[in-house]
């Protein structure tokens, strides 16, 4: 059945996205109880995000041989397992080691999920069920960070982290039951339905290489922001329960981005829509900065707007400008590099961080993410079709 498939895609992503942005809330307590430096800090989301990023490809190419069912339900086990573990390590190696092996199973979410969700809704309703599937994950952003951080304030973190591993486990039950039965495949006429690529090939390179380069950058700055958001608020005097909801708005403001942002797109332009949300992220940053902390929980909801709405318009423009025929291999390349330098980001900004101080990468992470300006020129051509291309 159709709605069986987006279903299952929509529990993994909702399950792996919340188990990423749950790693955010955890970090202050690992850097206080194991005594770790900034620089250390970022590395531990750097190697959750970048094997994640690096198993991806392979993820789907062993995909593509035994199926989506036993390898998606596989890598949610081993991503809950590690998820799980997390209140057991005693050490920074064994929690670094974990939090690999966690990015490892998570890396089976994306590319497989995607075919899952292709295979009973390709055609005219795909772009409704990615839609979907993409909100899903940013429903997890919200839910598994926010109830997370009530367990901390509970039962402490590690703790919260067992019973996050036992939900993932059980999610992985869910995915072998619903997939147990082979998925509906799109007909001839359905897969008709879906648009071919707008450009002339060399057109389409260079449009695509620009769309990508913005990529990295939204994708860095969101990974910078969010992994040291926490470090200044604590130096602001928040609390676990104040610190988890505001990450929740942030992320429920994400949600909302990306229902805004396509709307935005529609009316505006790709283009327009992308420096306006880039922009407002650089201020909204700028302003955190100076605001005492019941104003950063005031400013939590626009900024997640602006922070996650870009990457919705970026994913759709994706099937815009790769042939159909290439359009796994494009979603493919393009999650690859811009989960990688998210995965870099915090690694880099860690070190600013213990040379500089929090505010000052802030900044950077503010200035940064305006370099997305020039990056558009080359697209400019390239969104001439239709009121959203422009």
């Amino acid at each position: 059945m159709r709605w069986r498939g987006l279903a299952t895609a929509c529990l993994a992503h909702f399950t792996h996205d919340g188990y990423s942005d749950m790693l955010y809330l955890l970090l202050p307590f690992w850097q206080r109880e194991l005594a770790l430096s900034l620089t250390e800090v970022g590395v531990m989301k750097t190697l959750y995000s970048g094997a994640m990023a690096l198993f991806q490809i392979p993820s789907g190419m062993a995909g593509e041989r035994l199926g989506e069912r036993w390898l998606l339900a596989g890598g949610t086990v081993v991503a809950a397992l590690a998820v799980l573990a997390f209140g057991w390590a005693a050490s920074p190696f064994a929690l670094f080691a974990l939090l690999a092996l966690s990015g490892m199973g998570a890396s089976v979410q994306h590319p497989l999920s995607s075919v899952v969700v292709a295979k009973a809704h390709d055609g005219a309703g795909l772009r409704a069920a990615l839609s979907t599937y993409n909100f899903a994950g940013d429903l997890g952003k919200v839910a598994i960070p926010g109830v997370v951080a009530l367990l901390i304030a509970r039962f402490g973190w590690p703790t919260a982290t067992h019973l996050a591993g036992l939900f993932g486990l059980l999610v992985a039950a869910v995915i072998l039951t619903s997939l147990r039965r082979p998925l509906r495949k799109a007909t001839t006429g359905e897969a008709s339905a879906a648009p071919s690529a707008p450009l002339a090939e060399p057109a389409r390179r260079r449009a695509f290489a620009a769309l990508s380069s913005i990529g990295v950058v939204d994708s860095a700055t969101r990974t910078g922001y969010l992994t040291f958001l926490p470090f200044l608020l604590t130096g602001k005097g928040v609390t676990a329960a104040t610190l988890g909801l505001m990450l929740s708005l942030t992320f429920a403001g994400g949600a909302l981005g990306k229902f805004a942002c396509g709307v935005l797109a529609a009316r505006l332009g790709v283009l327009r829509t992308v420096i306006a949300t880039e922009a407002a992220t650089a201020l909204g940053i700028v302003a955190l900065l100076a605001a005492p902390l019941n104003v950063c929980l005031a400013l939590a909801l626009p900024i997640g707007i602006a922070l996650n709405g870009t990457s919705s318009v970026l994913y759709g423009s994706v099937a815009e400008l790769a042939p159909r025929d290439r359009r796994a291999r494009a979603f493919g390349f393009f999650y690859t590099i811009t989960i990688g330098s998210g995965a870099l980001a915090p690694t880099a900004y860690g070190a600013v961080s213990d040379a500089m101080g929090v505010p000052w990468t802030m900044v950077l992470v503010a200035a940064v993410v305006l370099l997305v300006v020039p990056l558009t020129l080359p697209l400019r051509g390239a969104f001439i079709a239709g009121p959203a291309r422009s």
